[in-house]
């Protein structure tokens, strides 16, 4: 019903599978970081990490200036948050990695991971995180 509603076209659309990767009790989520990799149809694979909220001037310098790395504001009624990411070209296959119970740090650059170890409570690794989703949809 919705696609009716929004007046989508199927044949247009581009379809995308979204992973989110985080504790089983959400350890991650109420930190405020945000782990994923997702597959695009005809584009590949892709990996993010986020931290939400930041101050953007608080950020280290070197940081900001990391390949891949910027500061996003989402903006709604009331109020605006702003979030910090890294993301990468996922580097090994989403799909196969998950498939076949790969480490999950094998989707993310070495800069991701630094910056995941920065963000994320202590004691929790990539490789000890769990699969939510997957999440497809269509745009």
């Amino acid at each position: 019903m919705a696609i009716g509603v929004l007046g989508i076209d199927l044949l247009d659309a581009e379809i995308r599978q979204v992973f989110f990767f985080d504790t089983p009790d959400l350890r991650l989520s109420t930190a405020g970081v945000v782990v994923r990799a997702r597959r695009v149809q005809g584009k590949g694979n892709d990996s993010i990490v986020k931290l939400r909220p930041v101050v953007p001037d608080q950020l280290p310098k070197k940081l900001r200036k990391t390949r891949g790395f910027g500061v996003e504001v989402d903006a709604m009624p009331g109020g605006y948050v702003c979030s910090a990411s890294m993301k990468s070209t996922a580097h090994a296959d989403v799909r196969e990695t998950l498939l076949e119970g790969r480490p999950l740090r094998k989707l993310f650059s070495k800069e991701q991971q630094s910056f995941f170890a920065e963000c994320a409570p202590d004691g929790i690794r990539l490789d000890h995180l769990s699969v939510l989703g997957p999440s497809s949809f269509r745009s």
